[in-house]
């Protein structure tokens, strides 16, 4: 197979739907330009909002990309976990709503289990492999960063929580350490770039490197 082509080079801001996984979104980019395609940084297929995907070239930025911090806006359901922390996981246990969430010590570096149905090798393999085929495995401890976490709704069983996180912080462990799942997860950030500059799969543009660069 020839290797992909370099050219169209750029980054391109997507604000990814629900439903699709994040390689779908980069395979469909890819099948459009004709060329080599990344990202930098996936999003859960039930996960909405900003994604950074490289094309040509520009896939060398990937490295100075995915590090960059990340903002997030979850809806958290905390009446019951999930195998899985979001809404397409089996109820683990249901319980009474708490009338007071501990967010201070989910607040700045936290050290949390990363969640079974994640892509992190276990022995070789992806926990998510495990997971679907029913292996139980005792997940690794991944040590986060949570710059700011605040509450910005709360109804019922719900609350809503905008967060700014470092790179490689999951937010379905912090719904876990709440003692509820997230039924909605939106990327509002990352680093300096913003979904509201963000365009549909099916309707993207190319910032070029130079432009990408000059905002970091």
């Amino acid at each position: 197979m020839p290797p992909r082509a370099l050219e169209p080079a750029g980054v391109a801001l997507v604000d990814k739907p629900a439903g699709p996984s994040s390689f779908a979104i980069v395979a469909q980019i890819r099948r459009v330009t004709g060329a080599k395609t990344g990202h930098a940084g996936t999003l859960d297929p039930f996960a909405t909002g900003l994604l950074l995907i490289l094309s040509g070239r520009s896939t060398k930025l990937a490295p100075t990309l995915v590090g960059l911090d990340k903002r997030y806006l979850t809806e958290i359901d905390l009446s019951a976990t999930t195998t899985t922390g979001d809404p397409e996981g089996e109820i683990v246990e249901q319980h009474a709503v708490p009338d007071d969430l501990d967010l201070d010590s989910l607040r700045g570096e936290i050290e949390l289990p990363v969640p079974a149905a994640s892509a992190v090798k276990i022995d070789g393999e992806r926990a998510y492999k495990l997971h679907r085929r029913g292996v139980a495995v005792e997940m690794p401890m991944r040590r986060s960063l949570v710059h700011a976490l605040d509450v910005v709704d709360r109804r019922g069983e719900c609350v809503t929580l905008d967060m700014r996180v470092s790179s490689g912080t999951y937010v379905r462990s912090i719904a876990q350490a709440l003692g509820g799942h997230c039924r909605t997860l939106r990327r509002l950030e990352v680093g300096p770039f913003s979904v509201d500059e963000a365009s549909a799969p099916d309707d993207f543009t190319l910032l070029s490197e130079a432009e990408a660069l000059a905002r970091l």
